[in-house]
C-alpha cells in the first residue's frame, strides 16, 4: 500500500533553494503508468502544479516554475526530490508530494498524497 512520507526544511531564507523529499513507504516509484507529483498551496489560495516525474524517470514542470524546478529520484531507496531555486516569499506555501495513476489519453487520478509541507520564506 501507498504511502508517501515527506521531509524537508519549513524555512527557507529568500534566494536559497528548497529541497523536498518524498518517499514511498509502501514500494516502489517505478511502478509502470505512475507518476510522482509536486504540488503547493500558497496561503488562501488553491494548488498549484509544480512538476512530475513518471515511472521511467521523464519529468516535465509548470511552465511559470520550469526555470526553477527540478524533481530528481533515487529509485533505490523509492524517493523523488524537488528542488526549487530562487526562492521568493511568493513560494511560501504547503508543499506536497502526490501519485497518480495515468489512464491514458489524458486520464489519470490522484491516489496518494504526502502529509505536505508549510515551506516559509523569510528571512
Amino acid at each position: 500500500q501507498v504511502q508517501l512520507q515527506q521531509s524537508g526544511p519549513g524555512l527557507v531564507k529568500p534566494s536559497q533553494t528548497l529541497s523536498l523529499s518524498c518517499i514511498n513507504l509502501g514500494g516502489s516509484i517505478t511502478s509502470r503508468n505512475y507518476w510522482w507529483t509536486w504540488v503547493r498551496q500558497p496561503p488562501g489560495k488553491g494548488l498549484e502544479w509544480i512538476g512530475r516525474m513518471s515511472y521511467s524517470g521523464f519529468d516535465d514542470y509548470s511552465t511559470t516554475l520550469k526555470s526553477r524546478a527540478s524533481i530528481s529520484r533515487d529509485t533505490s531507496k523509492s524517493q523523488f526530490t524537488l528542488q526549487l531555486t530562487s526562492l521568493t516569499p511568493e513560494d511560501a506555501a504547503t508543499y506536497y508530494c502526490a501519485r497518480f495513476y495515468d489512464y491514458g489519453w489524458g486520464n489519470h487520478r490522484y491516489d496518494s498524497w504526502g502529509q505536505g509541507t508549510q515551506v516559509t520564506v523569510s528571512s
